[in-house]
Formats: structure tokens, C-alpha cells, sequence
């Protein structure tokens, strides 16, 4: 297919609670996203969602619109597209990668696009395209995020009204508080799957400290308990045992993730598509925790709309056997979507239809879109 045009919009999705990573140094407070439209020479249109965030790392929502402005989209237009990998390599040489991935969390959206795009082309939901099993519904898990203990307990309530048996417990970096968090959620959902996210903030002595006292709390997953590049403090804690270590941030591409697993770092991945340059390449990585005899589990990025509906396919596709840490709908307050992702009692409905299976109500996008401009100086 040859790609005719590339439209972006930016846009910032109001927000309800408190959740560490939407407040930035110049006061905004939303989820920032951009939505991507593609247009075929046919006139076949696919949409993506990138979700840029500069408190979780380098890509804010003015790079990430630049970058798809001024690089992949002229990279992309008039292209002809056989392949979604043909357009990956094509990206790669309009912004070089480094370490890794160029703009992994921008070009997640072109890539959801694309898939978008192919289904639609092919009339096959994702999981067809993929020639996966559909079982067409998730378990969602419950974000617990707290600055004090006071508000522990009227979060998890929060989310057990709403049917949430499952819980994520946002920790680091301090250990004290971290346990009697966690302690308070175990005691309140003594049977449900619980995992701790660090997001990268424990000191080698601390994770390796508190590994063995989260585990006496019933904690199931440990994630992302130290920066990425110490290596070896993560095959201390893989040796320790006292609890599965997965990784989340520092592993873009299936290289890192071949490379951290032969160097003996982990039990498992967290997977985020819109985290690893998008579905292409979040498939392959739990194909490769699959080969390898490790475990996943299904979060994301406070993933809105279509971002979500493209991880709950992925996961879906591919089995996810625990509740999916996608806590988009429990902090986000609006929807470009003609008919959002539903979600009854924690169990959200996956998409069914071609490509991504989600239709994009162009006159709320062009309003949203209007603001977060005006709000971010982005005209």
C-alpha cells in the first residue's frame, strides 16, 4: 500500500487522581498523546496513538510531534508499504537509532497505524493477523499509587467497588513505607495477584533488601526494581531468588531483552507495546520470553484509547494469564472513541473488528487536539 498523507494531532487527556508521572515542570497535569492518521492512496485510513511522557523518559509530546512532523512522515509519504517491518527500516533511517530504537514511544503509534491499516486491508482483527486464538476478554489489574498510608486503603476500596480483584502497587524508594503499603493491599486482597513496580528507583542494597520481605507479603512479580544498566546488581537479585525480578524500562528491542536474558538478569518482562516502538516489536519479545521458559505480564503507559485497545489485543492474542496492569481507564477522563473499550466488574472487552477494531471520532480528536495546542504553544 502507498502511504498519501500523515496527519498528527496532539493531545492531552484530562486526568482524574493522583498518579506520579502526569505532573510536569510547566504545570500541565494531563496524560499527553499524539494521534496518528494514515491515509493509503486507496483511501484506506489507519489510525495509531503514541503516548509520549517526559516524566517516564526523553520523549515529551513537542519531540515526539516533531519528529513525526518533520521526519517520519516525509520518510513515509509516497512510500509503498509492503511490509509493517518495511516501514520500520524506512523510519530507522530518517532518525538513526543509538543504543537502541530511534523514538520508541513515537514510533509505537505509526506502528499501531500500520497494523491498523493491514487489518483493515485484509479484513482480519489483530489477533487473525498474527494467525493467534481470540478470547475476546481481560482481566484488568488496580493501580495502588499513594504518597501516604492514609490513602491505601481508600484506593484499594476504590477499585474493589469497581470489581478489581488484582492489584499493582506503585513502590521505591523507600523500603519502610514500600512494606507497610504493600502489607495494607495484601491484607485487603489477601487472594489476589499482586506485583510491585519500582520504576527504576531502588538502590542495589535496597532491592536486594526488600526482595525477600516483599516476598513474605505475598508479593508475586517484582518489576523494574533498578535502572536498567546495572547489570550486575540485576543478576544479584536474579541470583537471590527471593523474588521474580522482571525488567520493564531499559528494554526497548528484542536485542536488550536476547542480550539481558543471556547475561542472567531476569524472570521475566513486563510488556508495554507502546513502551518498545509498538506491537511489532512487544510480539516478539513475549515471543522470546516464551522460547526462553520465562514469565510476562501485561501493564502499560496510563495507555488511553487506542493505545489500550491495541495492548488488550496483543495480550489477549497471546494468553496473558494475569490481570493486565492497563490503568488507563482508571486515571484518564475522556475518549476520542466513537465506543471506548468496555469494561465491566475489571474485565475489559477486547476489539474485534479489522485492524484495531476501535473507530476514532474525528470531531472530539479535532477539539482535544485544539486545545492541547493552544495549552502547549504547539501551532
Amino acid at each position: 500500500m502507498k502511504i498519501e498523507t500523515v496527519e498528527v494531532f496532539p493531545l492531552e487527556y484530562p486526568t482524574k487522581g493522583y498518579f506520579k508521572f502526569f505532573t510536569t515542570p510547566l504545570g500541565h497535569s494531563g496524560r499527553p498523546a499524539v494521534m496518528i492518521k494514515l491515509t493509503t492512496a486507496d483511501g484506506l485510513v489507519g489510525w495509531g496513538q503514541a503516548v509520549p511522557i517526559a516524566t517516564w523518559c526523553s520523549e515529551t509530546l513537542e519531540a515526539s510531534v516533531i519528529a513525526l512532523k518533520n521526519y517520519y512522515a516525509p520518510s513515509l509519504i509516497g512510500q509503498e508499504i509492503e511490509t509493517i517491518a518495511d516501514a520500520h527500516l524506512i523510519m530507522e533511517k530518517a532518525i538513526r537509532p543509538e543504543f537502541s530504537t530511534s523514538m520508541p514511544l513515537t514510533r509505537a503509534g505509526i506502528d499501531m497505524a500500520l497494523h491498523d491499516l493491514f487489518g483493515k486491508a485484509q479484513g482480519q482483527s489483530l489477533a487473525e493477523l498474527w494467525g493467534r486464538p481470540r478470547r475476546g476478554r481481560m482481566e484488568l489489574s488496580w493501580t495502588v499509587n499513594v504518597t501516604s498510608l492514609d490513602g491505601v486503603g481508600e484506593s484499594v476500596n476504590a477499585g474493589k467497588r469497581l470489581g478489581y480483584r488484582h492489584f499493582n502497587v506503585k513502590v521505591a524508594p523507600d523500603p519502610v513505607f514500600d512494606l507497610e503499603v504493600v502489607k495494607m493491599v495484601r491484607d485487603a486482597a489477601p487472594d489476589g495477584f499482586l506485583w510491585t513496580d519500582a520504576n527504576t528507583a531502588y538502590t542495589v542494597d535496597d532491592a536486594l533488601s526488600v526482595a525477600p520481605k516483599l516476598a513474605d507479603l505475598g508479593v508475586q512479580v517484582f518489576e523494574s526494581p533498578l535502572p536498567p544498566n546495572r547489570i550486575s546488581g540485576y543478576q544479584a537479585l536474579k541470583k537471590q531468588g527471593a523474588l521474580d525480578v522482571y525488567m520493564d524500562e531499559g528494554v526497548v528491542s528484542p536485542v536488550e531483552l536476547e542480550e539481558f536474558i543471556k547475561l542472567g538478569m531476569l524472570d521475566g518482562m513486563a510488556m508495554k507495546p507502546s513502551r518498545c516502538g509498538g506491537l511489532t516489536s512487544n510480539k516478539r519479545q513475549i515471543e522470546l520470553c516464551m522460547e526462553h521458559g520465562l514469565k510476562w505480564v501485561g501493564s502499560g503507559l496510563c495507555d488511553p484509547d487506542l493505545s489500550l485497545g491495541a495492548a488488550l489485543s496483543l495480550y489477549d492474542a497471546f494468553g496473558l494469564p494475569e490481570a493486565a496492569a492497563l490503568n488507563g481507564p482508571q486515571f484518564l477522563d475522556a475518549s476520542v472513541l466513537k465506543n471506548p473499550v468496555v469494561i465491566e466488574n475489571a474485565v475489559a472487552e477486547v476489539p474485534d473488528g479489522p485492524g484495531l477494531g476501535l473507530e476514532v471520532d474525528e470531531e472530539k480528536l479535532n477539539a482535544l487536539s485544539a486545545e492541547t495546542a493552544e495549552r502547549w504553544g504547539l501551532k
